[in-house]
């Protein structure tokens, strides 16, 4: 595991995540014998969903006397237990996707589990039972329900991800509200829109992403990761051929290129990671709208940069357009100077874009350390 470690550097719950595709949540669908056949493929998976409440319960019993498959337990804990139990010994990252309308039926859940497990709160559910008993996309619109279940589960000092579908609200209020309540991760379903949500979210807020529907093609997995993903999930096409090519294949670019969900560049549409291929600001450019939005000077954004890369590898390159490799660009930019530099340092453009990503993370620290502040919630 220390390999994938070192390729993605990506961890979710305190687990080392082997890649970063997951497996989302379909109810009667989604146990661990599912996650199992494909585990050799996936990095973490959400089993589910459950229904945990009496309202909940009852709602899928409604659906299930309508076709649709559904999970029952007679002890909803003791059967979700059991289920997370069978992933003991993979390398899966586990989580459960729950539908519940109160509160303490997470905490109580949380209680009889533990905090080995990712807890994802089902706020994508679009069926009318689950709508009408309080949960699924219900709590989408109902921001404070919402926010009182993560802060619930927080109080068991639980990991919390949040299942939800763009197009039904303001998703950046809304992701802003989840942090101030606690969440870790938003398990965001794209529905037909593309990775500009993504990136709106991203620039919004420090949280883990992982990006929901459709993503069954390298290039749409790509566009995802470029604007701010850190996973991607499947699920109705989840199947081996698919799950076991888009393994291989960011794999592959990630041990190319060194930043696997490396952004584009910000001229290029990139989110505010990609601050890190940034240069000085010295002309008009996208650099500038995009520090004075952050409410940061050009001698602030300088600072910045000086700061985080002194005493590291970005730190030289004299002979560099800007004296630093600070101000260097995104490696699949031809720039002969900053080849020349990287050559005559002894660093190769996989380690220089692990010194990048490096680079982004702190910046975002930098951006997000004052907290989400007075937002409503």
């Amino acid at each position: 595991m220390m390999e994938a470690y070192e390729r993605f550097e990506l961890l979710m719950n305190q687990q080392i995540v082997r890649t970063p595709i997951a497996l989302a949540s379909m109810a009667g669908v989604v146990d661990a014998g599912y996650v199992l056949q494909r585990a050799g493929h996936v990095g973490a998976a959400f089993l589910g969903g459950f229904s945990i409440d009496e309202e909940t319960i009852l709602a899928s019993h409604d659906l299930a006397e309508a076709g649709r498959t559904e999970f029952f337990f007679d002890d909803p804990a003791k059967g979700i237990r059991a289920e997370v139990e069978k992933l003991k010994g993979s390398d899966v990252v586990p989580g459960i996707n729950l539908r519940g309308r109160k509160p303490a039926a997470f905490a109580a859940l949380a209680d009889e589990i533990g905090d080995t497990v990712i807890y994802e709160i089902d706020a994508h559910c679009r069926q009318k039972p689950m709508i009408d008993a309080g949960t699924g996309e219900h709590l989408l619109t109902h921001h404070h329900d919402l926010c009182a279940i993560v802060r619930a589960l927080k109080t068991m000092d639980t990991c919390v991800s949040v299942k939800m579908r763009v197009g039904l609200t303001d998703e950046r209020a809304l992701a802003r509200a989840l942090w101030k309540a606690g969440a870790d991760i938003i398990h965001i379903d794209l529905m037909d829109l593309g990775h500009q949500k993504i990136r709106q979210i991203r620039n919004a807020v420090p949280l883990q992403i992982i990006a929901n529907n459709s993503m069954h093609s390298y290039d749409r997995v790509m566009d995802q990761f470029s604007h701010g993903a850190d996973l991607v999930s499947l699920a109705r096409r989840a199947d081996l051929h698919t799950l076991k090519g888009l393994d291989a294949a960011i794999r592959r670019y990630a041990d190319e290129v060194g930043w696997y969900n490396a952004p584009k560049q910000l001229c290029r549409g990139g989110d505010l990671r990609s601050l890190a291929f940034c240069c000085m600001p010295v002309k008009e450019c996208p650099l500038l709208p995009a520090i004075k939005g952050l409410d940061m000077t050009r001698d602030e954004y300088l600072t910045l940069k000086k700061r985080v890369t002194k005493e590291t590898v970005l730190e030289g390159g004299s002979h560099t357009c800007f004296g630093s490799l600070a101000w260097c660009c995104k490696s699949s930019t031809p720039c002969m100077f900053r080849d020349m530099t990287l050559q005559n340092l002894g660093i190769s453009k996989v380690a220089y874009m692990k010194e990048k990503r490096h680079l982004g993370q702190k910046i975002m620290e930098e951006i997000f350390h004052e907290g989400p502040g007075e937002i409503p919630c």
